[in-house]
């Protein structure tokens, strides 16, 4: 499983339109949204700068595991690559174990590029803050991972990517990515876990401690996808 998991890492950061959409795009949006904003302030107190950076970040990160595995997984069903794993001895979970891993792994870069692009335009966090951020967006990334293996088996190979698009820009759009979201769409965006992710990163915030409700929440979603992963890929089993 190792191996597949080091191929699956090699092969994405190959893949050029990885590294725009999940890499470059996020950190051309940050821009963007720091020089519309300015020096204006944002919910719970942050500048514009830290709170774009969090929330491309996460962005970045989103779209790095849930395009990368749904589109993915659904190429290598319409191929036969996943039929001709099934004759070897990799057991089912071990190969969508190693899709989850290799995907979150590659979310690394679109979260540090945007950190560092941060850091260049005067957010200013401890030492602690920074690891911290980096670990709770890198481990929040493997939620949407196993969302994207799940879609990638949901549907017919041809319909993949406009589901996945659809899914991925309803989330971010009302889940605080692009504006922080208040009244009755903050009480709907608690059930968005895109929200939820975004709201690990809260702990930034001067005198706000680190939000275990929302954490615990995408635990959940992290077990329902995983197990609707399970699911649909038996039903892919038979179905092959």
């Amino acid at each position: 499983m190792r191996t597949l998991i080091r191929l699956e890492i090699l092969r994405t950061l190959r893949n050029r339109r990885y590294l725009f959409f999940t890499v470059l795009y996020p950190a051309l949006m940050y821009f963007f949204f720091v020089s519309a904003y300015g020096s204006k302030g944002m919910a719970g107190g942050l500048s514009a700068k830290s709170y774009f950076m969090v929330s491309m970040a996460t962005f970045g990160a989103v779209g790095a595991v849930l395009t990368g595995s749904a589109q993915r997984i659904s190429l290598e069903r319409k191929s036969g690559w996943v039929r001709q794993l099934r004759l070897t001895a990799l057991p089912g979970r071990a190969y969508a174990v190693a899709k989850i891993c290799s995907c979150a792994a590659t979310t690394l870069p679109a979260i540090l590029v945007v950190f560092a692009l941060g850091a260049s335009k005067g957010v200013r966090l401890s030492a602690g803050q920074w690891l911290g951020l980096v670990a709770v967006i890198w481990l929040g990334s493997f939620v949407f991972a196993a969302l994207g293996v799940a879609l990638g088996y949901a549907a017919e190979p041809s319909a993949v990517q406009p589901i996945v698009m659809i899914v991925y820009m309803l989330m971010s759009a009302f889940g605080g990515t692009w504006f922080p979201v208040s009244g009755t769409l903050k009480t709907i965006a608690k059930v968005n876990p895109v929200y939820l992710y975004n709201q690990l990163a809260a702990f930034i915030r001067p005198g706000v401690p680190f939000d275990l409700g929302a954490a615990a929440t995408l635990a959940g979603f992290l077990v329902l996808f995983v197990t609707a992963a399970g699911v649909l890929y038996r039903r892919d089993t038979k179905q092959a």
